[in-house]
């Protein structure tokens, strides 16, 4: 593990080559965002494909999600679970 400093002078550690502070990350979500139930990577994988809403979630099936860099199949049982209180379901493949 390197010790590690962000431009915000946070100060962290990490044991791979990730840039993230995870301070700074975990205060850049919004917390009324269903984006908060997945862990960091999974959460990058979804903003980076524009992927911020339910909606936009719902056009897109599980095997297009899993091809998203950073996002695993832990993520989707958390994602079905908002999408169904929603009323929304993934796209079928």
């Amino acid at each position: 593990m390197t010790s590690r400093i962000c431009k915000n002078g946070h100060q962290f550690k990490k044991s791979s080559v990730c840039p993230i502070c995870p301070l700074c990350e975990k205060n850049n979500v919004n917390l009324n965002s269903f984006l908060v139930v997945l862990k960091a990577p999974a959460r990058r994988a979804l903003q980076n494909a524009n992927i911020d809403t339910l909606a936009k979630l719902a056009c897109y099936s599980e095997k297009e999600l899993l091809l998203l860099h950073g996002f695993g199949k832990a993520s989707l049982p958390a994602l079905k679970i908002e999408l169904e209180k929603a009323g929304l379901c993934l796209k079928n493949s």
